[in-house]
């Protein structure tokens, strides 16, 4: 397999070698210059169990710091947006406001009356898949705002595959934001353009345009080439290897080529900028979102997440060593916006109960039957399999009591649904302290909750059904759930001569950017967040607040 990062930087950087940084004004007593936070999108603390004695590059290396191997997004909407939401911000969903990649918004006097969670619905002619990218919903500073407010000078750079990505963890005050859209990387900054972004997408766009030859896998990955059919017969999953076409950019985004080319733009933009190199501490967030798209488009089992990951590894040390040559004072910290689970044929060959979600629990269908039985008009209810389920507000106020006792029963008969909860109940469970991993699930769904943007209620399926009721190409397995699939991530640090420090005791997402802030200096007031500076790292004091 090649080094992705290797060639691209060739093309990328002006020079291989970065230049040594300036020297420096006062900082806090043994802070880093510069801050590296990683989210790999849909890294599941599962994979990185099974991968890492397998690792021997930059994930080996960010393993041989502090790990935290049961680390949590601990709410029950584990999808992209809200998982990205937590990891700089120290808040849980139920406070960034970013309840769910989209949601329902009834009053919108657009047509569409879906929000995605990173644009500016009031943006004249847009949609929700049409849309200005924005940080209009987030709630809550990040990290990097943080930064900026208390040292002059402080660069926050975010740069992901995914906008909602860039957008959850760089948040409202960005220097720079890029991410890919589809083609190329883009922004929804008036910032000046980099000259490393140009390089970028020219060496993006002749990478997509030529074909890709097939990868060659290693016994580990080859071991597991298993081909399997998904129902409905739409492909053959297991036994992948990237080979694609010219021109192909739906393939390349689901391929290891694609983190190799985010990263590449990172470093680009760490040299460009001179960030970690002046007086004030710098932040750059880097989003790879290439597992994620692995996953949906072939499950996390076989021989593809295995090139995916092992590939990973290797372009991540590339960064790490060229980042080693800068001379650069930086720490690293690594997670993941969410978990995943593995597509239902191949679970159940392993003797896994796993299903499809049945398509009679999607809200339209449901609301069609509770339409008939209570001779209502309109679509009654709004919303997918699971999740926020919504009732048609045009309903009067005492059918709208009818269509939810009614809606609460009919899925919770339902043998797929764990739990169907009111928001009337979420409201009223306080919010959880205690390990993640012993949450129940009224709690868990609560960490996601916001009164103004959550749905009426809320749907939560049972282990091993997948919400897709139709494979496609592109989407044939996921996450989303309340279980610890998807839940549980690992989190790292790792600093130069940082010990190794194996931690199995519970962690969260949301103790990440408080971790770093101490590292920093910076003081943050424990009532704005949610999560804790984790005690116990070294070159980390925990500061008083």
């Amino acid at each position: 397999m090649c080094k992705l990062v290797s060639a691209l930087l060739l093309a990328l950087l002006p020079s291989a070698a970065c230049a040594q940084p300036a020297a420096p004004a006062r900082l806090t007593t043994g802070a880093p210059r510069l801050v590296i936070m990683i989210s790999v999108d849909q890294f599941s603390a599962d994979l990185f169990d099974e991968y890492r004695p397998r690792f021997t590059g930059g994930l080996a290396r960010l393993a041989g710091g502090t790990v935290f191997r049961n680390g949590y997004q601990s709410h029950a909407a584990t999808e992209t947006c809200p998982g990205h939401s937590t990891i700089l911000t120290g808040a849980r969903p139920g406070r960034t406001g970013i309840i769910a990649n989209a949601w329902v918004d009834q009053s919108q006097i657009r047509s569409d009356k879906t929000v995605y969670c990173a644009e500016d619905e009031r943006v004249p002619g847009t949609s929700s898949i049409a849309y200005k990218v924005s940080p209009l919903h987030l709630k809550v500073p990040t990290l990097g705002e943080r930064m900026k407010a208390l040292w002059t000078g402080s660069q926050n750079v975010a740069v992901a595959g995914k906008d909602r990505a860039a957008v959850m963890m760089g948040g409202h005050t960005p220097d720079q934001r890029w991410y890919w859209d589809g083609k190329r990387f883009s922004t929804d900054l008036n910032a000046a353009l980099p000259a490393s972004v140009t390089r970028a997408n020219t060496t993006v766009a002749a990478l997509i345009a030529a074909p890709q030859e097939a990868l060659e896998p290693p016994a580990i990955c080859a071991a597991k080439a298993r081909p399997i059919a998904i129902e409905g017969g739409v492909k053959t999953v297991g036994d992948g290897r990237f080979a694609r076409a010219a021109g192909d950019d739906i393939g390349f985004r689901a391929s290891p080529a694609f983190d190799g080319a985010v990263l590449a733009l990172a470093a680009g933009l760490i040299q460009e900028m001179k960030l970690g190199q002046d007086a004030a501490p710098d932040l750059i967030s880097i989003g790879l979102s290439a597992t994620d798209y692995v996953g949906h488009s072939f499950g996390t089992g076989g021989q593809e997440m295995c090139l995916q990951l092992l590939s990973l590894d290797r372009d991540l040390g590339d960064f790490l060593r060229l980042l080693d040559r800068s001379g650069l004072d930086y720490v690293v910290a690594l997670t993941a916006d969410h978990g995943g689970e593995d597509i239902p044929e191949r679970l159940r060959l392993k003797g896994v109960a796993a299903a499809r979600v049945d398509p009679a629990l999607a809200a339209a269908e449901v609301g069609k039957t509770i339409a008939a039985k209570l001779k209502l008009s309109g679509p009654v209810l709004l919303g997918n399999f699971g999740g926020d389920v919504y009732l048609d507000r045009a309903l009067k106020p005492a059918d709208r009591s009818r269509a939810q006792r009614a809606a609460v029963a009919a899925y919770s008969a339902h043998p797929q649904v764990a739990a169907v909860f009111t928001s009337d109940q979420l409201r009223r469970v306080a919010i959880p302290t205690t390990d993640p991993g012993r949450w129940t699930l009224a709690q868990r769904a609560r960490a996601s909750f916001d009164l103004k943007r959550s749905g009426d209620l809320v749907v939560l399926l049972k282990p091993h059904v997948t919400p897709i009721a139709k494979p496609s190409a592109s989407f044939v397995a996921t996450h989303g759930s309340p279980w610890d699939y998807d839940r549980r991530v690992p989190i790292l640090f790792w600093r130069p001569r940082m010990a190794a420090a194996n931690r199995n005791d519970a962690a969260e997402t949301v103790d990440i950017m408080p971790t770093l802030a101490a590292m920093l200096g910076l003081r943050i007031e424990a009532r704005g967040i949610d999560g804790k500076c984790l005690s116990g790292i070294q070159a980390i004091t925990c500061l008083a607040r």
